[in-house]
């Protein structure tokens, strides 16, 4: 399975670290990061580099492709290049996939269209926009393509995968080898169970930090 995860500047790190220890925890599957350019990625924190092996452009196909989120995707929604590349990997590829605010890129390329799909609850209206009907899980599954809500979700999202691809026996395998088995100190994971103040806090320091975004959620507007 040859897997190739896009990064960028400003990208949440465990989006796509996530992912990546299960996907090259399997026997036999190749794992690469892709970027615009060759080298060196920060995340949205600044504080961590990733290092991506060549530039987009130069892989022409893959069996599965992954998309994570964070602010700095906020660009690549009108990036056509970018775009133009993923809608060529889908064309393809066997798994077509994205985490968090991952899945507005998928929807600005146009590969959301009539399909159940997630991401971060605060950006699930936005995807209306692309012809999506958002959904609430923490991964979704409407035919090849696989979206997976906010940054933790990748984990679950991509050990499904592999119970799908090689089976529920090596899936476990992976899980247990990374030693997967969240017991959080607080149950305040989805604005279902978080308490209304938390969630109010939370939602207005993402719309503070991501001005304008809800606008997609309208087509109508510019």
């Amino acid at each position: 399975m040859k897997t190739v995860i896009l990064i960028f500047d400003g990208l949440t790190a465990l989006d796509a670290v996530g992912p990546y220890e299960v996907f090259r925890s399997v026997p036999g599957w190749e794992v690469e990061f892709v970027a615009p350019e060759r080298g060196e990625v920060r995340t949205d924190a600044g504080s961590l580099g990733l290092i991506a092996d060549r530039p987009y452009a130069e892989v022409a196909a893959a069996d599965l492709v992954l998309v994570p989120g964070g602010h700095g995707n906020r660009s690549l929604l009108e990036d056509e290049p970018l775009l133009e590349w993923l809608r060529e990997i889908d064309r393809g590829s066997t798994w077509t996939t994205s985490v968090c605010t991952g899945s507005l890129v998928l929807g600005a390329a146009g590969l959301l269209r009539g399909r159940r799909a997630t991401g971060h609850w605060l950006y699930l209206e936005p995807l209306r926009a692309y012809g999506a009907e958002p959904v609430v899980g923490r991964f979704v599954e409407d035919g090849k393509l696989l979206t997976a809500a906010g940054v933790s979700a990748g984990i679950d999202m991509a050990l499904h995968l592999v119970g799908r691809e090689v089976g529920p026996e090596v899936a476990e395998a992976v899980q247990l080898g990374i030693e997967y088995d969240p017991r959080p100190p607080f149950d305040a994971g989805h604005p279902s169970k978080a308490p209304a103040p938390i969630v109010e806090l939370v939602t207005a320091v993402s719309n503070a930090r991501n001005p304008g975004l809800s606008s997609l959620a309208d087509p109508e507007q510019p």
